[in-house]
């Protein structure tokens, strides 16, 4: 008698354990891509400061065809972190108080997540250092974002032996997607989604293509038009898909899978039809080869909002691994 109640005792904490952490992952799923928790006292929420966090972090996305914020912000009075709240993944909190502070702790109470503490002893002094750190703390955001995504990604996984075989890169894709073409140096993954769709199409191009007179943006936009004439059509006959030319494109110079890599954000459009929607294309260099391996992401969700399905293509595009195969020994 007394072992089964050693044994029912020692299972306690074991099972209250297990509990817990199916409590904490239910947590942590209901939490929404790109939303930021802002812990600060109402006043200050109402005045000159909450007017700064929200022109820093709600500003529109580059890049999408209607305006939606960067990050959805959800403002509660300051308070110790406690309960829910230390399940979000990006907390920013604000206190006026006699010292002067700016600090981002990783992971203090769960994986990936930030906290942003930021304190002045007057409003200007923490406008101020709103205003010096908006863009570490917008890129550290989307980091931990993405990496949530990637995680996510791991859990439910596509096979893609094709893009790899086709290509020699590895990419992580989560189920859903599914082949839509394949040629010999292109492929496009489709999947779809309530009124509408997401894709992602890979394809490879010789180091000029894009270097040519260094006039990279043009030479971007010609490039993937004539993608889409060849291989992205609408249910029409005639329609192809574009480059939207209202506005440039947004262009950066970057870094993918170690690489130097040049990244466009813009709108696409279907010629001869009226369809149309935001882009994000990587062109990656791999100089070993001779080539840049090219991957985009394009959705069509007419009456959804985009901001969140952008991310979610870009997270897999960042995946993105060459595979080198090792030097043989001579």
């Amino acid at each position: 008698m007394k072992k089964k109640i050693l044994i029912s005792l020692t299972l306690l904490p074991f099972l209250y354990s297990c509990q817990f952490s199916d409590n904490k992952k239910k947590q942590e799923n209901a939490i929404k891509i790109n939303s930021v928790s802002v812990v600060i006292d109402d006043k200050l929420w109402n005045g000159e400061i909450g007017d700064s966090i929200r022109n820093k972090f709600a500003t529109p996305v580059i890049g999408l065809p209607q305006e939606e914020p960067l990050f959805t912000i959800n403002q509660y009075p300051n308070r110790h972190l406690d309960g829910t709240l230390t399940n979000c993944r990006n907390i920013i909190v604000i206190k006026k108080e006699n010292k002067s502070k700016f600090e981002i702790r990783e992971n203090q109470y769960t994986y990936p997540q930030n906290i942003i503490e930021i304190s002045g002893q007057s409003v200007s002094e923490i406008i101020d250092s709103i205003e010096h750190n908006t863009f570490r703390i917008i890129q550290k955001i989307r980091q931990t974002e993405i990496i949530e995504i990637q995680k996510n990604n791991l859990k439910t996984p596509f096979t893609t032996k094709k893009v790899t075989k086709k290509f020699g890169i590895s990419l992580h894709f989560p189920k859903g997607y599914r082949y839509v073409m394949q040629k010999k140096k292109f492929l496009w993954l489709k999947k779809e989604i309530n009124s509408g769709s997401t894709s992602i199409i890979i394809y490879q191009v010789p180091l000029y293509t894009i270097t040519k007179h260094n006039n990279y943006v043009n030479n971007i936009v010609r490039m993937r038009d004539s993608i889409g004439n060849l291989f992205i059509h609408g249910a029409i006959r005639g329609t192809k898909m574009i480059t939207e030319n209202s506005y440039a494109p947004y262009f950066t110079k970057t870094t993918l899978g170690g690489n130097e890599c040049f990244e466009t954000k813009g709108s696409w459009q279907m010629r001869n039809d009226f369809m149309s929607g935001p882009f994000v294309n990587y062109c990656t260099i791999d100089k070993p080869k001779n080539r840049y391996i090219v991957i985009e992401g394009f959705c069509y969700a007419p009456s959804k909002e985009k901001r969140d399905l952008m991310l979610e293509m870009e997270a897999i595009i960042k995946s993105l691994e060459i595979i080198r195969k090792p030097n043989k020994k001579k």
